[in-house]
């Protein structure tokens, strides 16, 4: 459904960031045999994450500034025809050697993944980025039985609501079909009175059009770039969530590479991570502008043609995802995922959140 955006987004996102992520990237690789990587990273070619970060620095300037030592071959899930969930297998039985999801997909593998992104946890992009880079040695503990290794973490921008009717505060919800993903924002949902449905991202505009969903979370942008508006009305600029995901490798693959390779590709990780966390920052605002007809702040989607009515979040509203959080989501989570996932909770991340659990 992206097809006819891509020539417009693929210059916009180059234009925005091409530069600077080359300065980053590690200088040269001295000479050697050469490595091939098979890389699997987002769900479709169209994404921003996909043309402006991993095409131009993970397969592109790896390539040059290796001398040509490295090739990766870059796939997305959708070319793939991987529904995403799959990836920790796919890595750990070294189909391919890097991946990439989002960390609630991959939760069902890891259930410690889903505590990182919880629905409510981090009230801004920066609370989200500093708990992604707090968790990550503990995560690593939990995947590496599994035979792969999270090299970097990312969001996707601010998951907000979009509706098909008006609104103006949270309580305005209640009763609505609200398609969500992962359990947390069931429970989010469901503590304000609405409805959780699971429909997959590309059923997701008919079931608006049709009003088999009466809303439906995701990223701005990627409500934006799928047409959205066009079969909703109103969307929020309140963050649920930052959909964060990871680039993982094949463990035995990675500890096998000459160590001058794997440097390399270390130096390449954090500047992909980097270039992915500026993005999921400037998306953000830009897919809410994108979808409210603001053609002027409009650059990395398609501007509406029926521009949306942005509903702007009330304090009452951010106190009360940050009530919902503590005393439904957090709870939840330590339910499903055992009191370990508790104790880790409260020694990593309740120091940053200012939320502890149980307590």
């Amino acid at each position: 459904m992206f097809s006819r955006y891509l020539p417009r987004a693929l210059t916009a996102c180059l234009a925005l960031a091409a530069v600077p992520a080359m300065a980053q990237v590690p200088e040269s690789l001295a000479a050697g045999p050469r490595v091939t990587i098979a890389a699997v990273t987002q769900p479709l070619p169209t994404q921003a994450q996909y043309v402006r970060v991993d095409q131009p620095i993970l397969r592109d300037l790896v390539n040059q500034r290796s001398g040509g030592r490295i090739q990766v071959t870059l796939s997305t899930h959708s070319e793939r025809n991987l529904s995403g969930n799959e990836i920790v297998r796919l890595v750990r039985s070294g189909q391919v050697e890097i991946g990439a999801g989002t960390l609630s997909t991959l939760s069902g593998d890891v259930p410690m993944l889903d505590g990182i992104d919880l629905a409510g946890l981090s009230p801004d992009i920066d609370m989200a980025k500093r708990i992604a880079d707090a968790i990550l040695e503990s995560a690593n503990r939990d995947l590496e039985r599994f035979g792969v290794r999270l090299m970097a973490i990312f969001p996707f921008p601010a998951q907000v609501m979009f509706c098909r009717q008006p609104f103006t505060t949270l309580a305005d919800l209640r009763g609505r079909k609200i398609r969500t993903f992962g359990n947390s924002l069931n429970d989010f949902v469901t503590a304000i009175g609405g409805n959780p449905i699971s429909i997959g991202f590309p059923e997701v505009y008919s079931a608006l059009e049709r009003g088999v969903a009466d809303c439906a979370i995701t990223g701005t942008g990627s409500g934006a770039a799928a047409r959205w508006p066009e079969v909703t009305t109103h969307i929020s600029d309140l963050p649920l969530s930052w959909a964060l995901a990871g680039y993982m490798v094949n463990l035995n693959w990675w500890n096998r590479l000459d160590p001058q390779v794997r440097t390399f590709m270390e130096g390449t990780f954090r500047q992909v991570r980097d270039a992915q966390w500026e993005l999921g920052r400037s998306a953000t605002r830009d897919g809410i502008a994108c979808a409210t007809g603001v053609a002027a702040e409009c650059h990395l989607t398609p501007v509406a043609a029926r521009g949306m009515t942005e509903v702007r979040a009330t304090a009452a509203d951010r106190q009360a995802v940050s009530t919902i959080f503590r005393d439904t989501v957090l709870p939840g989570w330590v339910r499903r995922c055992g009191a370990r996932c508790g104790e880790v909770y409260n020694q990593i991340i309740a120091p940053i959140s200012g939320v502890r659990f149980g307590g």
